[in-house]
């Protein structure tokens, strides 16, 4: 695979490249490519720059039974997590819930990823992250917060519930995808620089997110960064750095928290809620994950689309780096 080939190429180790890759082509199996192989060419870079270690795993830290302290050390996203999430694992099989706050780590990607894979273990998830200062507060004009993403899975006895969302209306992911195809992005996504509505792109990566659900949304990011920032010592607002440049150290943080197995069968329950008669307008009624996982089927078996722009990129880093 050509995005094997482009981290193996910047020095990445199999075991570590199968992490990363497994993440960006999940996001774009499920119709997500904001946080898919766009994300490729910055880890290069980055890798390049000397802010991110392809060989770290994080240093691991027991503050206490449940509680483990995570330094990154500049690691890939996804490669200090798994670590991390392994050594929950056993905790949480033996003291029922642990929590993992990591820092000095990178861009972690598509939360549900770890949800999903994590619940299919049979514990149940809460994985959370910040950002830089994406966001504009409820009735403010310029960025204050991170678009602070969660998701949660469960274990159900069938397939895992899987809920991703971050706390933005959209992600800056959508809002660069947007600029790379040259489209515009709807009206109320986001502000400009002189905290003006805007529908263009390139002045919206200048500018804010709007927190999604209004003033409930903004609430919701505000608490989850300070949740965050406080256990595992992130920076916060307009300090955090690294997710979204090439030569910055990221300084964003990231918290998992593990509880073993759910307390009982969750499917006639979510099969209830599947069967309602749908409301006008909708052809049936979905539990969250679901379009996701239709789409990466869907996907499997038609092929993912890659824009000529992003192909020809990853094949100019995988040739660029084969010959160095």
């Amino acid at each position: 695979m050509l995005a094997d080939r482009v981290l193996e190429h910047a020095g990445v180790d199999a075991e570590h490249r199968d992490l990363q890759v497994d993440l960006l082509m999940e996001a774009e199996l499920r119709g997500v490519p904001s946080h898919g192989l766009l994300r490729l060419d910055r880890i290069v870079q980055r890798i390049a720059n000397g802010v991110i270690d392809p060989a770290a795993r994080g240093s691991h830290t027991w503050r206490g039974a449940g509680f483990l302290a995570v330094d990154g050390q500049r690691g890939l996203g996804p490669v200090v997590a798994n670590f991390a999430l392994d050594a929950l694992k056993a905790r949480a099989r033996e003291h029922g819930v642990a929590l993992a706050a990591i820092n000095n780590s990178n861009h972690i990607g598509m939360l549900g990823w770890y949800a999903e894979r994590v619940a299919a273990e049979g514990f149940t998830i809460i994985a959370l992250s910040t950002s830089e200062a994406l966001v504009h507060p409820w009735g403010a004009r310029r960025a204050m917060l991170g678009t602070n993403p969660i998701s949660i899975g469960v274990p159900t006895g069938g397939e895992p519930f899987m809920m991703d969302t971050a706390t933005s209306l959209v992600s800056m992911g959508e809002i660069h995808d947007h600029a790379n195809r040259g489209q515009p992005i709807p009206p109320g996504w986001a502000l400009d620089v002189d905290g003006n509505p805007t529908t263009d792109p390139e002045a919206a990566k200048k500018g804010a997110i709007a927190p999604f659900g209004q003033a409930k949304g903004y609430a919701l990011g505000l608490a989850l960064e300070l949740l965050v920032s406080s256990l595992s010592g992130a920076a916060l607002g307009t300090e955090v750095v690294g997710t979204l440049d090439d030569e910055s150290v990221c300084n964003k943080g990231d918290v998992f928290i593990l509880i073993k197995g759910p307390r009982r069968d969750l499917q006639a329950y979510l099969e209830e809620i599947r069967s309602m008669p749908p409301a006008a307008g909708f052809s049936s009624v979905l539990i969250p994950g679901e379009r996701g996982r239709a789409c990466r089927e869907t996907l499997r078996k038609e092929g993912i689309p890659i824009s000529d722009e992003v192909y020809q990129r990853l094949r100019s880093l995988a040739a660029v780096k084969a010959t160095a």
